[in-house]
């Protein structure tokens, strides 16, 4: 009886201590890591230019496309020579494979001729709304609405504060 007692006992003291082992914690470890990507940037290499304009007695418009083509509309028409005429083009660089978000003037943006103004607006780009850095780089063409007042007076229209296209990484 005294060996199944001391048994027991035996057994009952290793319980606790196997007990108090299951019962103490565990560690592991994991490292932080960060990674600070290459900013993203746009540089204005092509500044847009409507061409040369004729306007008549009727206040008119001229479309410019992301493509550099016009069309005139109302009391605008367009002569010949037609003049310098390019879309607005801007250059994006980044992380390969990044996408990202173009933003575009929304408010009527004015240019002046000697204390007369025009208004440019419903501006348009290639690509639209989202482009993407397959290569690290694209190019943003960016085309607008030019309106043109009845009897617009002869001059070289312009804003030297130019018109802001804004870029983001998705």
């Amino acid at each position: 009886m005294k060996k199944t007692l001391k048994f027991f006992a035996i057994a009952f003291v290793m319980a606790a201590f196997s007990a108090s082992s299951f019962a103490q914690g565990v560690t592991a470890s994991a490292t932080a890591t960060a990674t600070i990507i290459t900013p993203i940037t746009i540089a204005s290499t092509t500044q847009m230019n409507f061409g040369n304009i004729s306007v008549n007695n009727t206040p008119g418009t001229v479309d410019l496309s992301t493509g550099g083509v016009r069309t005139a509309n109302g009391g605008a028409s367009l002569p010949t020579p037609i003049g310098t005429v390019t879309a607005a083009v801007f250059h994006v660089t980044g992380i390969t494979g990044a996408t990202y978000a173009i933003t575009l003037p929304t408010t009527d943006y004015t240019i002046s001729s000697a204390g007369n103004d025009m208004i440019v607006n419903a501006f348009v780009s290639n690509p639209s709304g989202n482009g993407s850095l397959a290569t690290g780089a694209e190019d943003i063409s960016v085309g607008a609405t030019l309106n043109v007042g009845a009897s617009q007076p002869a001059g070289v229209y312009t804003n030297a504060t130019g018109f802001d296209v804004t870029v983001n990484y998705n």
